[in-house]
C-alpha cells in the first residue's frame, strides 16, 4: 500500500495555503488521473507547492516575527540585492 509518511506529508502540505496579492486564496492540489500512479501525482503536487512557495511561507510563519526582526531582514535583503546588482554591473563592464 502507500507509505503513511508520504500521505501524512501530503495532507500537511494541503493544510497550508498561500494568499495571493489580489486577495484570492489559492490551495494547491492535484487530481489523480486514471491509470496514474500515486508517486506521479505526488511529484506533480510537490512541484506545484514549490512553485507557489507554500513550504517556504509555512516555515517563515512558523514563529512570530516582530517588526524589528522584519525590518532587519528587509535591510539584509536590500543589501544582498544591491551587492548582486553591483556584481552584475562589474561583470558586464569587464566584458566590454
Amino acid at each position: 500500500m502507500y507509505n503513511p509518511r508520504i500521505i501524512c506529508k501530503l495532507t500537511l502540505l494541503c493544510s497550508y495555503f498561500k494568499q495571493r496579492l489580489d486577495g484570492d486564496v489559492f490551495m494547491p492540489g492535484v487530481k489523480v488521473r486514471e491509470s496514474e500512479q500515486f508517486e506521479d501525482a505526488y511529484r506533480r503536487f510537490k512541484k506545484q507547492t514549490d512553485r507557489n512557495l507554500v513550504v517556504t511561507e509555512c516555515r517563515a510563519r512558523r514563529f512570530f516575527e516582530n517588526n524589528v526582526e522584519k525590518k532587519k531582514k528587509k535591510k539584509i535583503l536590500a543589501r544582498k540585492k544591491q551587492l548582486k546588482k553591483l556584481y552584475m554591473m562589474r561583470r558586464y563592464e569587464s566584458r566590454l
